[in-house]
C-alpha cells in the first residue's frame, strides 16, 4: 500500500503510521452563504470559495488541516443530493484513478473535482454506504506543509470527527483501514444502564430499600479511524434485549444520553440507510463555545458540554441553525 505524505502527532510507537489526507467534507446545507457565515463570523474560521465544476463557487470553510465545503440542495456536484447533512468525504491522492485501483476499487473513470483537479466516486456498495471520493488535492493547502494548521480560532481546533452511522462497523472499518490505509484510533462500547432501586416504607418496621439487577437501555459500538487531522466514528448501535433498535430515542430537541444516540442512529439507517450522520468540531472549551453560540442567538440543543466518547465532553447545536447540518462540538484531552 503506498504511503502518504501527511502525519499526524502521535506517541513514539506510532510515529510511522501514515494516515491518508482528508481534503474536504462536502456538506449539504439550506442557505450555504448564511451558514458559512456562522462558521466566519461566530466561530472565527476561516471563508472562501471555492470553484466547482460547471462554473461558480461555493463556500469553503477551512478547518485544521482540511475543509468544509457547502452545497445547496440539488447542487450537481452532490448528485442533486435533496437531503441536508453531510454528503461525502473526499480523501487526497495526487493521482485518483491510480489510487482506486491500488486499493481494489473499481471506478467509471476520473470526473472534474473542486477547484479544477480530478475526482473519482467510489461505489457506496464498497464503502458499506459511506460516500466517498479520491480527489487530487484541492485549493491552496495542496502545497502547504504537512502538518500546518490554518482553519483554527479561539473555538474550533480541527474537525474532532466525521460521524457514520453503520450496521456494521466491523465490516465498514475493514474497508477504510485495509483498502485506503486509515489506522484505527480506538474503539468503544458505549453503554446506558440503569439501577432499578425500591424501598419498602412502614410506620412500624422503617424503611428497607432493596436493589435489582442492572438493566441495559441501549449503546453503540464504535470505531475511530484516523483521516488526515480527525477521525470517522463508525457507529453500530446495538441493544442485547431488544431487536427493534430505534426504541427510546431522544425526546426533539432536548439534551441527549447513549439510550436516544442508539435510537437515532438506529432510525437514521432504517430512513436513509447506512451512511455519513453527522460533523464534530474540536473545541478547546466546549460550554464557553456552547454559550457564545447560543448568545449568538442559535437554537442549540445542549447548553452546557455532556459526557460523550473518547473522555470528551460534548455539546449539539440544532440543526435549525446550520440549515439542517448536525452539528456537535468536543472537547477533549488527546492521549
Amino acid at each position: 500500500m503506498a504511503s502518504w505524505a501527511i502525519f499526524r502527532d502521535r506517541a513514539p510507537e506510532e510515529a510511522n503510521v501514515s494516515v491518508p489526507p482528508l481534503a474536504c467534507v462536502a456538506v449539504v446545507v439550506d442557505d450555504p452563504g448564511g451558514v458559512a457565515t456562522v462558521f466566519e463570523r461566530d466561530l472565527g474560521l476561516p471563508r472562501t470559495g471555492i470553484p466547482v465544476p460547471g462554473g461558480g463557487t461555493v463556500p469553503w470553510i477551512t478547518v485544521g488541516e482540511s475543509a468544509i465545503a457547502l452545497f445547496e440542495p440539488g447542487h450537481g456536484f452532490t448528485g442533486g443530493a435533496a437531503r441536508s447533512g453531510v454528503h461525502h468525504i473526499a480523501i487526497a491522492a495526487p493521482d485518483p484513478i491510480a489510487r482506486a485501483a491500488e486499493c481494489d476499487f473499481t471506478c467509471a473513470g476520473a470526473t472534474p473535482g473542486l477547484g479544477g483537479g480530478r475526482q473519482v466516486e467510489l461505489a457506496t456498495r464498497a464503502t458499506c454506504g459511506i460516500t466517498t471520493r479520491l480527489c487530487e488535492p484541492i485549493g491552496p493547502k495542496a502545497g502547504a506543509v504537512a502538518g500546518t494548521s490554518e482553519g483554527t480560532s479561539d473555538h474550533v481546533e480541527r474537525i474532532d470527527h466525521i460521524g457514520v452511522a453503520c450496521e456494521d462497523n466491523r465490516a465498514a472499518g475493514a474497508v477504510f483501514t485495509e483498502r485506503l490505509g486509515c489506522p484505527v484510533e480506538s474503539t468503544q462500547t458505549d453503554f446506558e444502564i440503569v439501577q432499578p432501586i425500591e424501598s419498602f416504607t412502614s410506620d412500624r418496621y422503617g424503611v428497607v430499600y432493596h436493589s435489582r439487577p442492572p438493566e441495559p437501555v441501549g449503546g453503540l459500538r464504535v470505531r475511530f479511524l484516523t483521516v488526515g487531522d480527525c477521525e470517522l466514528e463508525l457507529l453500530q448501535p446495538f441493544d442485547p434485549r431488544h431487536p427493534d433498535l430505534r426504541a427510546e430515542g431522544p425526546v426533539r430537541g432536548a439534551p441527549g444520553n447513549t439510550r436516544g444516540d442508539k435510537g437515532a442512529i438506529a432510525r437514521y439507517i432504517e430512513r436513509r440507510g447506512p451512511g455519513l450522520h453527522h460533523l464534530a468540531l474540536k473545541t478547546p472549551d466546549i460550554d464557553a463555545t456552547l454559550a457564545h453560540l447560543a448568545g449568538a442567538g442559535h437554537r442549540m440543543i445542549d447548553r452546557v458540554g455532556r459526557p460523550g466518547s473518547r473522555r470528551a465532553r460534548i455539546g449539539f447545536v440544532h440543526p435549525a441553525s446550520l440549515g439542517g447540518l448536525l452539528l456537535h462540538f468536543v472537547e477533549r484531552e488527546e492521549l
